[in-house]
This record gives C-alpha cells, sequence and structure tokens, in this order.
C-alpha cells in the first residue's frame, strides 16, 4: 500500500492577484462586446489607495477602463473605506498602448511569414483531466475552490456578516495506492472584522464553510488551522500587492500536472496561453470522459505566426486504453488544434472571462471548454 499527501490551494475572488485578474478579464469582456475581434494584453497591478492598469489593446470600441475596474472593486466587496480599499476612492492609472504591428502581422490571416492566422505567441500549454471528481479534476483543488467560494458566499449572504473579501484556503489530501482517501489538513484564512473573537470565527467557519463543503473526506485525524496567525484584520490590497496572473496553480489543476508557464487573464483568445490551454483541458476532459483513459495529460506548443502546433503530446500514465502515440494520431484527427479553429470550435470571442477570473478556469459548469460532446466519437476508439 502506497500512501502520501497531495496539497493544493485557492483563494477567494478579493485576494490581491485576483482582483487584477478579474479587473483585467472584465476589460477584455467589455472589448469583446463592443469588438469581438479585439485583441488585448491588460495587465493589473493594485496596492494601498492605488490600481496601475498598463498592457497592449487593438479595438474599434471604446471602454472606460478606470470605470471598470472600480465597478469590479465594489462589486467584489470592497466598496467601503473603512475596510482599508474601496472602489469609489482608489486612485487609478492607465497606461495602454497599441498592440504592436509585428505580432499582430503574424495574428492576423494574410499577413505575416505565414498566411494563415498563427499563434499569437510562442509557448506551451498543458491540460489536465482525471476521475477523482465528477467534474474530473483533481480532488484537492476542486475542494480548495468549493471552500474559497462558499468563503465568499456566506459572506455575500450575510450568514457570516464580520467576515472581508480576503482569503485563502488550503487541503491537504492523503493518496492510498493512487486514489485520495480523506483529508489530512484543512487551512483557511478569512479576512475578519475587528469585533469577532478567534474563537468565534473559527467555531463558525468549520460549521458553515468546511464541513458542508467537504464533511466526507473530515475524520477524527484532520487537522484544521483557521487563521493560524491569530488575527486577519488588514486584508486585500493594502496588506499585500497584487498583480495579474500571479495565481496561474490555482488558475488551473492545483500542481497536479504540469504547467506551461502563462497566465490566462487580460489575454484575448488569439493568445495562445489561454486559447491553446482551454483546448488542452477539452481534449483530456473528453479522453477520460470517453473512457480511453482514467488520466490524461495533454501538451501542445506552438510558435509565434504559425498556425500548426509545433506539438501535440499525450500522456495517460499508464491508464490509456489505447496507447498514448495512437491517442496522439486521434486528438489530430479528432480535435480542432490551429489557434483560428480553436477559437472558433471553443466559440471564445464571446465576453465569459471575468467569470473565469476566480475559482479557477476548469471542473466549472457553463465553459465551452468543459463539454464532452467528443465522448461519442472518441468511444469507437476503445
Amino acid at each position: 500500500m502506497n500512501k502520501y499527501i497531495f496539497t493544493s490551494e485557492s483563494v477567494t475572488e478579493g485576494h490581491p492577484d485576483k482582483v487584477c485578474d478579474q479587473i483585467s478579464d472584465a476589460i477584455l469582456d467589455e472589448l469583446i462586446k463592443q469588438d469581438p475581434e479585439s485583441r488585448a494584453g491588460i495587465e493589473t497591478l493594485v496596492t494601498t489607495g492605488l490600481v496601475v492598469i498598463a498592457g497592449e489593446i487593438r479595438t474599434k470600441g471604446y471602454v472606460d477602463v478606470a470605470d471598470i475596474a472600480r465597478s469590479v472593486i465594489n462589486d467584489i466587496g470592497y466598496d467601503n473605506g473603512n475596510i482599508g480599499f474601496s472602489g469609489d476612492d482608489v486612485g487609478v492609472i492607465v497606461a495602454i498602448d497599441e498592440q504592436s504591428p509585428d505580432i499582430s502581422q503574424g495574428v492576423d490571416s494574410g499577413k505575416g511569414k505565414f498566411k494563415e492566422q498563427g499563434a499569437g505567441d510562442q509557448g506551451l500549454m498543458f491540460g489536465y483531466a482525471c476521475r477523482e471528481t465528477r467534474e474530473l479534476m483533481p480532488l484537492p483543488i476542486s475542494l480548495a475552490h468549493k471552500m474559497s467560494k462558499k468563503l465568499s458566499t456566506v459572506r455575500k449572504n450575510k450568514k457570516l456578516p464580520y467576515l472581508r473579501p480576503d482569503g485563502k484556503t488550503e487541503l491537504a489530501i492523503e493518496y492510498v495506492d493512487g486514489k485520495p482517501k480523506r483529508i489530512d489538513t484543512v487551512v483557511i484564512a478569512a479576512q475578519h472584522d475587528e469585533n469577532v473573537s478567534g474563537k468565534k470565527l473559527e467555531r463558525d467557519i468549520i460549521k458553515h464553510v468546511i464541513k458542508p463543503v467537504a464533511g466526507k473526506y473530515l475524520d477524527k485525524k484532520t487537522k484544521i488551522f483557521v487563521n493560524a496567525t491569530g488575527k486577519f484584520v488588514k486584508g486585500g490590497p493594502p496588506a499585500d500587492a497584487g498583480l495579474t496572473g500571479r495565481k496561474i496553480i490555482v488558475d488551473t489543476y492545483g500542481g497536479q500536472g504540469r504547467h506551461g508557464g502563462g497566465c490566462f487573464s487580460g489575454k484575448d483568445p488569439s493568445k495562445v496561453d489561454r486559447s491553446a490551454s482551454y483546448m488542452a483541458r477539452y481534449i483530456a476532459k473528453n479522453i477520460v470522459a470517453s473512457n480511453l483513459a482514467s488520466k490524461c495529460e495533454v501538451q501542445l506548443s506552438y510558435v509565434i505566426g504559425r498556425a500548426l502546433p509545433v506539438s501535440v503530446m499525450i500522456e495517460t500514465f499508464n491508464t490509456g486504453k489505447v496507447s498514448d502515440e495512437k491517442l496522439e494520431k486521434i486528438v489530430r484527427k479528432h480535435f480542432p488544434l490551429k489557434p483560428a479553429d480553436i477559437v472558433r470550435h471553443l466559440k471564445l470571442k464571446r465576453p465569459v472571462y471575468r467569470d473565469t477570473a476566480a475559482y479557477g478556469h476548469f471542473g466549472r459548469n457553463g465553459f465551452s471548454w468543459e463539454n464532452t460532446d467528443k465522448v461519442k466519437a472518441l468511444k469507437k476508439y476503445l
């Protein structure tokens, strides 16, 4: 019997880095609403009393960048200056330039060295799926996201009205022979008002957050840590500066599976960091859902300006019903892999991106890359 513990973390929508991701993606959504062909690479920084938004945009539309940033901040829950950060009175600096023509000619169809629409950047992207949960995601990151979401829910519905927007969750899961069995440790950091005691907060978090989300995996040996420093009043951007794209493991698979290094938020779908990562998840999930494997990782890689991928790799960790080499051929036959085809197939020129910017890009209903519509075609190869 082989035992090990694997840990993943998540953060709430009020975490400084996630504030930045949501601002960047909210701006992208508004650009796409006005002009679906918009190109964007938008970076956001937040700190005490200040938001800085920089990057490159090409669009036929017009976006009030500062107004969107303030709206997102207020919507998250930073709407009261008494907690140290508020969308109504924060300073906003905007430094946005036009997309480089050297980049755009490689992405525009009929321009550049290759006439077909190419990738918006070079790079490598990974997708992953496994049978540990109904949504075909690893259990540690799945539970961590659900706990973070629950923290925000009980704050917003006033069940725990003393909570503030910032927070983090961490789940350490014990595996036996490769399968998750129990929770070894739960760690939660929840920002709160001054007037709540640590003991009350811990009791409430266990009752209203931890047990409803993960009760079936808890036992008498599970260790629980709530606000382990003893206090978490000062939080959000005043306590910790945030940046777009700094939570790439939270955004993906919680450390299970590999990562190519590129973030998602603020990037339009011509950038394969985003669109090819979504396609890789779509491929991996359909392979697992069709029972061709119980665990699957997909790597796609691209060169800027060229449409065809440099490489396609399938790894099923000795769980495949057919060889990984044959799966690669199946993938090339049944899945679109050129950037323009990926965008078209997954319907990525839609304003769906702010919804992705907290609680993970994968394992959630409503996103096209979570569809399992290729299962029927893939089952023919069993």
